[in-house]
C-alpha cells in the first residue's frame, strides 16, 4: 500500500502492553494510529475508515472480508476482572441490566451466558454515559475496560463474564483481536506483529506509568489479561461466533 496503514487501537488501560510498541516508535512510517473504545473501532472498521483494528470478535461476522492478523489479543484464561455483570442482589433476584454501550463482545456474552449458562432472563437496557450510578436494587449493570475496574469497590455482588464463560464451555474466552477487512502485506503482517508483542516484555515499565490506585496492574497484566492468541482460544472464538449466529 502505497500510503500508511491505518490502524485503530483501544483507549483501555488492558490495550497499554500491545499498544506499548507503537507509541514507542514502532512502525511510526508505516502506520497512522487511532484510538477509541470497542464499539467505535469496529464500526471504523466496518465502514473502511481504518484497515486495522483491534475490534470486538463479535463484530467479525459484519465483516465482508476479514483477517486475523497477530498473535496477540485482549484475552482471558481466568477471571478478567474489567468486564463483569455488577449488582446489589444475586443473580436469580436481578431484574434488569443494563448494558454497557462500548463493547459488542460483551453485550454478546452476556446474552450468551443468561441464556446457556446462568437460565435467568432479566430485561436487558441499552445505556449511554454515566449510567453504572444506577447499579443499584435488582437493576444489575454490564460494565466494562477501566470503569469495571472502579465499580469493583462498589458493588456487592460481581459476576465475572470470562469466568462464566470458562465454567460453561472450559475455553478461555477473547473480547478482542486485531482484525484487518483487508489482505495486508506479508512483511507488514510479520512487522505488526512483533510491535504488538513488545510491550509484554516492558510490563513492569507499563505499570510504572499508570495512576490507577483502584486496581493492582501488575496483576491485571499478568493475571487477568491473557495476550497470546494460541489455537485454544481460536477455538473460543469459533464457538462463541457459533452461538452468537
Amino acid at each position: 500500500m502505497e500510503r500508511k496503514i491505518r490502524v485503530g487501537a483501544v483507549s483501555y488501560l488492558n490495550t497499554k502492553p500491545l499498544v506499548f510498541g507503537f507509541e514507542n516508535g514502532s512502525m511510526v512510517d508505516q502506520i497512522e494510529l487511532v484510538s477509541d473504545y470497542p464499539a467505535n473501532i469496529a464500526a471504523k472498521l466496518l465502514k473502511n475508515e481504518i484497515d486495522l483494528g483491534l475490534i470486538p470478535v463479535a463484530v467479525i461476522p459484519q465483516l465482508k472480508e476479514h483477517h486475523i492478523v497477530s498473535d496477540y489479543c485482549i484475552g482471558a484464561s481466568q477471571a478478567v476482572a474489567s468486564v463483569c455483570l455488577f449488582s446489589e442482589v444475586p443473580l436469580n433476584e436481578i431484574e434488569t441490566i443494563l448494558v454497557d454501550y462500548q463493547s459488542r463482545t460483551s453485550a454478546a456474552l452476556l446474552k450468551v451466558l443468561l441464556l446457556h449458562h446462568w437460565k435467568i432472563a432479566p430485561k436487558l437496557i441499552d445505556t449511554n454515559s454515566g449510567y453504572q450510578e444506577n447499579i443499584k436494587g435488582t437493576t444489575a449493570g454490564l460494565v466494562i475496560g477501566d470503569r469495571a475496574l472502579r465499580q469493583r469497590l462498589l458493588s456487592t455482588y460481581i459476576y465475572d463474564l470470562a469466568s462464566s464463560w470458562q465454567e460453561m464451555t472450559g475455553l478461555p474466552f477473547v473480547f478482542a483481536a486485531w482484525v484487518s477487512n483487508k489482505k495486508l502485506p506479508v512483511d507488514f503482517i510479520q512487522s505488526f506483529n512483533t510491535a504488538t508483542s513488545e510491550g509484554l516484555n516492558h510490563i513492569d515499565e507499563i505499570v510504572a506509568t499508570i495512576d490507577f490506585p483502584e486496581y493492582d496492574m501488575k496483576k491485571y497484566y499478568t493475571e487477568n489479561i491473557d495476550y497470546k492468541l494460541d489455537d485454544k482460544k481460536l477455538e473460543a472464538v469459533k464457538l462463541f461466533l457459533d452461538y452468537i449466529k
